[in-house]
């Protein structure tokens, strides 16, 4: 039975991102199942005493403009520092990897476009018909998802990982969860890279526990 990772994102990160194609391929070369959990980040802010950037005090904004370039620099991906379109609500979006998710679909090519769009293209990802276009794109009937995404069961679902994401440990994006133990941040990739390797128990943070 394939091991299986929980992935709560947000696709308004850049750290989602950056770490994106080597998250799949991670998961891919070890067999691993993953379980899609697009979450309303600020939500999740909120929850777990979280800033917002706009709020976060001058040096560490300053500090994140640093360690983007680093890491677009060792991920080997185009980056724009501060996109023209950003912020924007990541929840139409959001909604429709759940839709895809739930209609047996594999939402990994749709999640790196969007993504790419805000990040490397400068796209306008507010529109929700550049969201349907990267859909068709995609491979994906555009209009089905539309309908999905809008739906009340749909959007209960995506509200409900708000407590999900908390009871999981997770308190930013992206997290990624592999048998209980929360991989915080594409930095920590490697590691989880080689926690699947080794086939170790997962770290609890009581040991004795």
């Amino acid at each position: 039975m394939p091991r299986s990772i929980a992935y709560f994102f947000s696709l308004h990160s850049p750290w989602t991102y950056l770490g994106h194609a080597l998250f799949l391929d991670i998961a891919r070369r070890h067999g691993c199942e993953i379980v899609y959990r697009p979450v309303p980040l600020r939500a999740v802010f909120d929850e777990t005493g979280g800033l917002p950037l706009p709020k976060r005090h001058p040096v560490r904004q300053r500090y994140r403009l640093l360690d983007l370039q680093r890491w677009r620099e060792r991920r080997e991906l185009p980056l724009v520092l501060q996109p023209k379109h950003f912020p924007f609500d990541p929840s139409l979006a959001d909604r429709f990897v759940i839709a895809i998710a739930s209609a047996g679909g594999d939402p990994g090519r749709f999640m790196a476009e969007i993504m790419a769009g805000v990040w490397a293209r400068n796209d306008d990802m507010t529109r929700p018909e550049a969201i349907f276009a990267i859909a068709r794109a995609a491979g994906f009937d555009a209009q089905a998802l539309a309908a999905a995404a809008e739906g009340e069961e749909l959007q209960l679902r995506y509200e409900a990982t708000i407590a999900a994401a908390v009871e999981a440990g997770v308190f930013g994006a992206p997290s990624y969860v592999l048998d209980g133990e929360v991989f915080w941040g594409q930095d920590r990739l490697e590691l989880l890279d080689s926690a699947l390797a080794s086939g170790r128990a997962p770290y609890r943070p009581d040991p004795g526990a």
